[in-house]
């Protein structure tokens, strides 16, 4: 979606905004939850579906999510926005619009900007790693009590013990029956967890593979059930991360069965050695789960802006969001009394 204005009669048309949205007919795989917005109104005998949403899909990552032209002021940038989300939103029939994970230097401007008391922040959290320039990581464990240090020392040594192998491939060096494994073990663990599978496709993830290389890290375990050195080990587990210059991200993972303390080393531990020894400032796991507390993950606050185009379901969801974000506040200060370290 974009607006464009002419700066003068002489000048070319220029592009003000762009805000990519996608148009949904259910809250699937978003990690803003909306569903209980849609039930209320479905017992009020209307339509939430269609939504306008822009957000990166099954990805609850903090980033950007509209590119702005410097060139004009952001007032008139948010008029421009806003009238043109109203006439998206009128011609589709859509209920409203969602701007999920969204941040940039602008972001409080925009859903603070009294021009555009129509749009609501929402406060959520996630738990996210930072990296206080630690050399290693057992310079992350010395960080620590004692006894919380003990605790993932322990949960480490399990790895060893199962006999089990890690192993870090970053790009060109994950191979196509990586890629492969990787796919099935997504698949059984969706299954596991919900009974259905994955959201995305076969075809996605080599996909990504050519066009992203240089973001992508796959850490993998195998292991020799024999104990015997002509027996090859079977890889069992695998964990997709990507990155960038500042961050890891932690998105995917499965595993053929269940080994102890198997989920906590792909996808914990190991990022953090990865990020450790990248010089990477944090490791976003992904949403949720509170068991990441202990292990050094700190709560931190998440932001969505939402637009409700029918005046009393906006003021009911303007008065939710409102009691949600102390009950957000209040619960990080608690977790924060959790944290692992001294």
């Amino acid at each position: 979606m974009d607006q464009k204005i002419h700066s003068s009669p002489d000048t070319l048309e220029a592009i003000v905004a762009i805000m990519p949205l996608f148009i949904k007919s259910h809250s699937y795989g978003e990690y803003v939850f909306d569903w209980s917005w849609a039930e209320a109104y479905h017992r009020h005998g209307m339509e939430y579906y269609p939504k306008l949403v822009s957000a990166v899909p099954f990805t609850p990552a903090t980033g950007p999510r509209w590119i702005i032209n410097q060139s004009y002021s952001f007032n008139e940038i948010i008029a421009f926005m806003q009238t043109a989300i109203t006439k998206e939103t009128e011609e589709i029939q859509a209920s409203s619009c969602h701007c999920l994970f969204s941040f940039n230097e602008r972001n409080n401007e925009w859903i603070d900007s009294d021009k555009n008391q129509r749009w609501l922040k929402r406060t959520g959290y996630q738990y996210h790693w930072h990296n206080q320039s630690y050399e290693s990581f057992e310079d992350f464990l010395a960080s620590m009590s004692s006894r919380k240090r003990k605790n993932i020392k322990k949960e480490r040594q399990k790895i060893q013990q199962q006999n089990i192998q890690v192993d870090i491939k970053c790009g060109n060096d994950i191979s196509s029956d990586d890629w492969h494994n990787f796919y099935i073990f997504y698949q059984l663990t969706y299954i596991k967890k919900s009974g259905h599978g994955g959201y995305l496709s076969s075809d996605f993830f080599p996909i990504l593979a050519k066009s992203m290389p240089q973001n992508i890290v796959m850490i993998t375990a195998a292991i020799n059930k024999n104990l015997t050195a002509n027996e090859q080990y079977e890889t069992v587990a695998a964990a997709l991360y990507f990155k960038d210059d500042k961050t890891l991200y932690g998105r995917y993972w499965g595993c053929k069965e269940d080994f102890d303390g198997l989920h906590f080393e792909l996808c914990y531990y190991q990022g953090i050695e990865f990020a450790i020894a990248n010089k990477l400032a944090r490791f976003d796991p992904g949403a949720q789960g509170e068991h990441k507390i202990k292990r050094g993950f700190t709560p931190i606050k998440t932001y969505s802006s939402h637009w409700i185009k029918n005046n009393e379901f906006h003021e009911a969801i303007k008065n939710f969001v409102r009691i949600e974000e102390r009950e957000v506040e209040s619960y990080i200060e608690e977790a924060k009394q959790l944290l692992p370290f001294k």
